[in-house]
C-alpha cells in the first residue's frame, strides 16, 4: 500500500510511503503490529524488507515513466540495515530499475543509528552519496542524540505519533513538537 504524504500548506502530494500489508484468506487483514515483530525475531524481516524495497522502486519507476515522478519512502529495519551488503543492494536495486535516486527515501529508526554509530555513519554517508534521502522515523521515542543529528546526513525527522496525537490542544505536545521542528531546521 502507498500512503500519500500531503503538504499541509497547499494540499499537494509530497510523496508516498510504501507500507507492507498482509491479507490472509482465513485471518483477514493481519495488522503489521502482529507480523512485523515475528518477522524481526525470525530474521525474515530481511527478505520482507528487500521485497518491499524492490516493489516500491518498481512502482516508483512506473510513476516516473508515466511523467508523474513521486518520492517514495521505504522503512528499513535495523536487521536489514546491518547487512554488510545493504548499501550495495540499494544501489543495485536503483540501477537495475533505472530509478532516479532522488525519488527514493529510506526511513530509519533511531535504534539503527545508535547500535554502532561509526558503522551507521559510514553506511548513511554511502547511501547519501547514491543520491537518495534519509529520514528518521518515530523520532523522539528512542535514545535521541543531538550529536547524531549533526553528524548523520538526515534530511527529514518524522516525529512519533505519541507527540502529535494531542495536537493542538496538549500544551506539552505543542512544546515538544515545536522544539523538534526548530531543532530539525
Amino acid at each position: 500500500h502507498y500512503q500519500p504524504q500531503i503538504s499541509l500548506w497547499d494540499g499537494r502530494l509530497l510523496g508516498v510511503e510504501a507500507l507492507v500489508r498482509w491479507c490472509d484468506p482465513e485471518l483477514g487483514n493481519v495488522p503489521p503490529s502482529s507480523f512485523i515483530p515475528l518477522a524481526e525475531e525470525s530474521g525474515f524481516i530481511i527478505a520482507i524488507g528487500n521485497w518491499v524495497m524492490a516493489e516500491a522502486v518498481r512502482q516508483a519507476v512506473v510513476w516516473q515513466q508515466a511523467g508523474r515522478p513521486v518520492v517514495i519512502s521505504v522503512n528499513v529495519s535495523a536487521l536489514q540495515f546491518q547487512q554488510t551488503d545493504f548499501v550495495d543492494r540499494v544501489a543495485n536495486t536503483l540501477q537495475t530499475a533505472g530509478l532516479d535516486p532522488a525519488l527514493l527515501e529510506l526511513e530509519l529508526t533511531e535504534s539503527i543509528l545508535i547500535q554502532d554509530a561509526n558503522d551507521a555513519l559510514e553506511r548513511l554517508h554511502a547511501l547519501a552519496r547514491l543520491g537518495l534521502s534519509l529520514a528518521i522515523d518515530d523520532f523522539g521515542t528512542g535514545y535521541s542524540s543531538l550529536a547524531y543529528l549533526k553528524k548523520f546526513p538526515i534530511s527529514k525527522l518524522k516525529i512519533d505519533r505519541a507527540f502529535v496525537m494531542g495536537l493542538p490542544q496538549d500544551e506539552g505536545d505543542r512544546a515538544i513538537v515545536g522544539a523538534t521542528i526548530a531543532m530539525a531546521r
